[in-house]
């Protein structure tokens, strides 16, 4: 019979749980997923009586157990928790507890702390469960090498956070892309062995993973069981889906990841340490949306989460790209200010000899002939116009034509035998080297301070490849994006109310590690339209609106060449941090009305679209080209009363009617308000008139019952593609 004496903890939030029992030598997870509620002594019981499996035939002789540090000594065949050596030997890791801690919050929540040992490495093992109020699971574990331990250093191979999964989760899901068209999703069935995704370009990239979810078959936006994880790390990482014949002790497969390292990249001597990236797991009952509103919980709860209003944006790049002249950008502000932007950002061409993206990169002085009496006649200007002063900048990186790069080539990382080919002309500084560090810090600062600036764009522009450095080529991706965490950090320490957004090409480094000390992220640098619909949507798996950048671009997409109308630009950008990225000079005064407008509403609406919940229609299978020709979104208001939709067509379909599509995130016992919003202009319709509910909501408030709009649904007008519509939701009194 099972030991059932063992002490069993459990975590509960917000509807979800962790369950762990504390048995020795080595703890294992009982249940993550939906609440079990409050467990009573014959509950844990049962728990404990049912904790192992079946001994197989051809198997262990006891009953396998998946441990909180998974590997060989439990049975465990599939990637362990640890893997590692000292000059070849202690490569079988035998951890056993040392001690245990748990913290319960009394509104939900709290935190797991279980220490382990491995005399054999001489390694001490901390791994911390925190269940946040939002459900959502953070998993954080450190390694140190005990100072009495052997001085030969221990070679850290790999640490991996595993969490189990049960049997009817059989549906992967995670994401691909390029530049500009990130966090496109791939959807697979789970089969035997190890779905991994292996990121290996010193950030997370534009094919980033992203969330790795995993769920019961069909699962979609707003039903179904999904287990979710993100890796909260803005380097080289690795997220794994596994399952075996054996199974995972009494579970079905495991969600996990972690950094990847490079071959000698963390030897840990005596008093060293190795905290790995934090893993944050989620569960949701009521699918995708039940997912991103536990995310978005959690990054509304913390202390440096934006609360002021986040001002609409004008970037220069589409406007004026490298041609910076003065009386041109005194104008483009002008216009700025007249349509109702809050915040003008100069992007790229402002630093010395910085005429192409073939020079200049690490010379982080204004320069003198395009600029000589420095930024300051501009920055002066958009303040007068009420306006913040942003500036693009990229210091992570350097032109081989700077400056910079012929005075310190050492400073430019890489083999002592020469740098790898440049990508966008240009290589990586090594941040891990205390002078680039230094040398940063000190530019930043000073341009910073000169300029009263509000706002950096923080660019990263090609991946990191060979990241090495000193003349026997150590490793140091990892050191590389400490460095980036410092500097951001030193940075903004000297300069409290100083927002950063996180731009790599795009949308190539978004990732809770680096939100943790920016403001915003750059979804993409695609700017179209219908381009955009899906990027945004799925950027709001993990983030909600007002934490990634969606601006309005100019008619011809710069990214895609696809000409679309300015209303489907403005009502796209809408459901963001918006902002304008066009020369507005050219506009036409109508043009010009319509984004002064557009202006309007969005200062009318941010504050439910950055407060309340994302919600996305599931109007056919997930993946179904011909489902997702059209797409219903929207915010609703925390408390109910109120909410903005979308209705977009991105393409043709067979179909002509939608038939009745009910509108996520309304109660069906509430009676509403609905109107349309026409301030931008209305789309183009793919159809003769009607439907009689959208004819009366144009003129006004039409009220209907939430079980029509919630539960049956109404019809939908056709748009053509590349059309959207804007229609407002309220409760009503």
């Amino acid at each position: 019979m099972p030991d059932t004496t063992a002490r069993i903890v459990s975590l509960r939030a917000a509807g979800t749980c962790l369950v762990v029992e504390l048995t020795e030598p080595v703890p294992r997870v009982l249940h993550w997923g939906a609440d079990l509620g409050e467990l009573s002594a014959a509950d844990t019981a049962a728990l404990g009586l049912t904790a192992d499996a079946a001994v197989l035939n051809n198997a262990l002789d006891t009953p396998r157990r998946f441990t909180i540090w998974p590997g060989e000594a439990d049975g465990w065949s599939g990637t362990p928790a640890q893997q590692g050596h000292i000059a070849g030997a202690a490569a079988a890791p035998r951890p056993r507890t040392r001690a245990t801690a748990v913290r319960q919050e009394p509104n939900g929540g709290g935190e797991l702390t279980i220490e382990l040992t491995d005399d054999a490495a001489g390694l001490d093992a901390t791994v911390r469960y925190t269940l946040d109020p939002s459900g959502v699971l953070a998993v954080a574990t450190d390694i140190t090498r005990r100072a009495d331990a052997d001085p030969a250093p221990y070679d850290l191979a790999q640490v991996t956070t595993l969490l189990p999964l049960p049997r009817r989760a059989t549906e992967i899901l995670d994401f691909t892309g390029k530049w500009s068209r990130e966090r496109s999703p791939q959807r697979r069935p789970i089969g035997y062995g190890t779905h991994a995704r292996e990121l290996r370009r010193g950030k997370p990239g534009l094919d980033s993973p992203y969330v790795v979810t995993v769920g019961v078959p069909g699962f979609g936006f707003r039903h179904g069981e999904v287990w979710a994880l993100h890796i909260a790390w803005s380097g080289d990482q690795r997220y794994l889906v596994e399952r075996h014949p054996e199974g995972a002790g009494t579970h079905a497969a495991v969600l996990g990841g972690g950094e990847i390292l490079r071959a000698g990249e963390i030897r840990l001597a005596p008093g060293d340490s190795y905290q790995a990236p934090v893993c944050h797991y989620a569960w949701s009952g009521d699918g995708l949306d039940g997912l991103a509103e536990r995310f978005h919980t959690l990054l509304r709860s913390r202390p440096h989460h934006p609360t002021s209003p986040r001002p609409v944006i004008l970037n220069s790049w589409e406007a004026v790209y490298f041609d910076h002249d003065l009386d041109r950008l005194l104008r483009l502000a002008e216009r700025a200010a007249d349509v109702g932007v809050e915040r003008f950002v100069l992007d790229d061409g402002w630093f010395r000899g910085r005429r192409s993206d073939n020079a200049g990169l690490g010379d982080w002085t204004v320069d003198p002939g395009v600029w000589p009496d420095g930024l300051t006649p501009l920055v002066d200007h958009v303040r007068s116009l009420g306006m913040e002063f942003g500036l693009w900048v990229e210091p992570e990186m350097v032109n081989l034509d700077s400056d910079l790069a012929r005075e310190h080539p050492d400073w430019v990382l890489g083999p002592a035998q020469g740098v790898g080919p440049a990508a966008r002309h240009q290589h990586v500084l090594d941040l891990a080297h205390p002078d680039v560090w230094d040398y940063l810090l000190s530019s930043l600062d000073a341009l910073v301070e000169k300029y009263p600036i509000a706002y950096l764009k923080w660019d990263h522009n090609r991946e990191v490849h060979e990241a090495v450095h000193g003349p026997g080529d150590r490793p140091t991706a990892h050191a590389q994006v400490l460095a980036l965490y410092r500097l951001i950090d030193a940075l903004k320490e000297r300069h409290p109310g100083l927002e950063i957004e996180s731009c790599a090409s795009g949308g190539g480094r978004i990732d809770l590690g680096i939100l943790a000390r920016t403001d915003r992220v750059w979804a993409s640098d695609c700017n179209d339209p219908v381009e955009r619909q899906s990027i945004q949507r799925w950027t709001a798996q993990l983030l909600p609106p007002e934490l990634f950048g969606s601006h309005v671009g100019p008619a011809t997409s710069h990214t895609t060449g696809r000409i679309s109308s300015d209303t489907f630009r403005m009502a796209t950008a809408l459901f963001g941090h918006a902002g304008i990225e066009q020369d507005i000079t050219l506009c036409t005064p109508e043009e010009v009305a319509r984004l002064t407008a557009w202006t309007a509403l969005y200062r009318e609406m941010r504050p439910l679209l950055h407060s309340g919940r994302i919600v996305r229609a599931d109007l056919g299978d997930l993946g179904d080209a011909a489902a997702e020709a059209a797409l219903l979104h929207g915010v609703v208001a925390q408390d109910g009363a109120g909410a903005l939709y979308c209705w977009a067509r991105v393409a043709t379909s067979p179909e002509a009617q939608w038939g009745r599509v009910a509108f996520p995130g309304l109660a069906a016992d509430t009676r509403y308000q609905v109107r349309i919003r026409h301030d931008i202009g209305l789309p183009s319709f793919h159809q003769t008139s009607g439907p009689a509910w959208l004819t009366a909501a144009l003129d006004g408030w039409v009220t209907l019952p939430g079980a029509v709009l919630a539960v049956a649904g109404v019809p939908m007008p056709t748009l053509n593609p590349g059309q959207a519509l804007l229609i407002e939701i309220r409760a009503a009194n």
